[in-house]
């Protein structure tokens, strides 16, 4: 009796030609969907990403400009010499104090305004238009009316209405402060508060909008106070809200440089991490301190950024869940 042996047979597992062709049409598709976008991907890698590269590597040059010949190899020397200097240190703190300050005031006021917002009354639209026009003014702007239209001595609003209200009173020795010069970081603070108010206050007039009516109806009905809903109701709902305008504030505060510069000069202890990046690079033509100071200027805005981004994605992923 003879037994067949019988080869056992491989099946292919390439696949079949319709299944390659629809891969590479797909292929196609997905790069015909991105290649419109690749001009815009270059040019803001050219813009953006070259010129970190470059300020990278000079951060760890000795160079300055008034002495070309011994430009050499830095190290880490002027990133050790920023943390050390006191001078720099200084703006760094100044920078934490200004942007804490700026944030936290901003949140407060733009919170209540948010809150007056949306209740409903009559000329709502015309009060909100008005109170969203400072932050369409731009910076420089914005800057130069705090220092002459409002906090100059002579002419400013301010000291004019201290002299109208002692003339109430019948005195004629209405007190006349010079807060640019007498406190020239709370002048910084107030006209980046002014500025970065009504920032705040549309995100959050965003949140209250989205907040869900029908819980606030029924804690109304149940008995509750308005406190009681603000706290136990608006105020954790608005808690990415707030988290969020206070993250994208600090990015953008971090690195403000038009109100320290047009308003001190950054004189009297106003001088922050920016205007210490233009101060060395400008005025001491120190080209690797400045651009070490600018990265970590740089990673200090990332950290935060980082955070930011988690609240906004956090955000989306409870609007798609609802």
């Amino acid at each position: 009796m003879t037994s067949a042996t019988v080869a056992p047979q491989h099946k292919s597992h390439r696949p079949s030609p319709p299944v390659r062709n629809a891969a590479a049409r797909e292929r196609r598709t997905a790069w015909a969907r991105r290649a419109p976008l690749l001009p815009a991907l270059i040019f803001l890698i050219v813009v953006t990403q070259l010129p970190f590269v470059a300020t990278l590597v000079i951060s760890f040059m000795d160079w300055n400009s008034l002495r070309p010949n011994d430009t050499g190899f830095a190290g880490f020397g002027n990133y050790v010499q920023v943390l050390t200097d006191p001078v720099l240190r200084q703006s760094i703190f100044t920078t934490i104090l200004l942007t804490a300050t700026v944030v936290f005031v901003s949140l407060a006021l733009g919170l209540g305004l948010a809150l007056l917002l949306d209740k409903k009354f009559i000329g709502r639209g015309i009060v909100r238009t008005m109170l969203i026009a400072p932050f369409l003014v731009v910076p420089v702007a914005a800057a130069l009316i705090w220092k002459h239209a409002l906090l100059n001595p002579s002419y400013g609003l301010v000291n004019g209405a201290l002299t109208w209200i002692w003339s109430l009173f019948g005195s004629d020795n209405a007190p006349q402060p010079e807060i640019l010069t007498q406190s020239p970081l709370l002048a910084v603070e107030a006209s980046l508060i002014w500025q970065w108010t009504p920032f705040m206050m549309l995100i959050l007039l965003a949140g209250l909008q989205s907040r869900p009516s029908d819980a606030v109806e029924a804690a109304e009905m149940d008995g509750a106070s308005p406190w009681q809903v603000f706290r136990y109701l608006t105020l954790p709902h608005l808690r990415q809200y707030l988290e969020l305008g206070g993250l994208l504030g600090t990015i953008y505060i971090v690195q403000n440089f038009d109100a320290v510069f047009t308003l001190t000069s950054g004189g009297l202890g106003t001088a922050n991490l920016p205007y210490s990046v233009y101060q060395t690079f400008y005025i001491a033509n120190e080209y690797g301190l400045a651009s070490a100071t600018g990265v970590i200027t740089v990673i200090g805005s990332l950290i935060v950024a980082t955070f930011a981004l988690r609240t906004v994605f956090t955000l989306f992923k409870k609007e798609e869940s609802r």
